[in-house]
């Protein structure tokens, strides 16, 4: 498995009440969608969030969020959770409210 069943489950609960949400297998793990738009997912090592340019200096300053950089390059509004931020109730639910709040915005697909 690529990615720890656990840490999807944290993502699953903590994401369950904001609205229409959807999962996806991408990028060698699973993602959450709002409304077709991704939301988080979870990865080998921790998980990812999207909270958007303009909330990414936010969510960097949460203990355990970095850039998100797959290839090296980094993934301008998406950061990164290390296993221990991704397990933290406190760090996640930040972030994940950071994502809401960016994805909560963009239109439906």
């Amino acid at each position: 498995m690529a990615y720890s069943e656990q840490h999807a489950e944290l993502l699953r609960n903590s994401v369950a009440s904001f609205g229409d949400i959807t999962e996806k297998k991408m990028f060698g793990g699973l993602c959450f969608l709002l409304n077709g738009n991704m939301l988080c997912g979870v990865h080998k090592g921790g998980g990812m969030a999207r909270v958007g340019k303009a909330l990414e200096a936010a969510a960097l300053e949460l203990d355990g969020v970095d850039p998100l950089s797959f290839t090296g390059r980094k993934m301008g509004g998406l950061v990164d959770l290390n296993e221990t931020a991704i397990e933290d109730d406190e760090t996640r639910e930040a972030v994940l409210s950071l994502a809401l709040e960016f994805v909560g915005e963009l239109p439906a697909k």
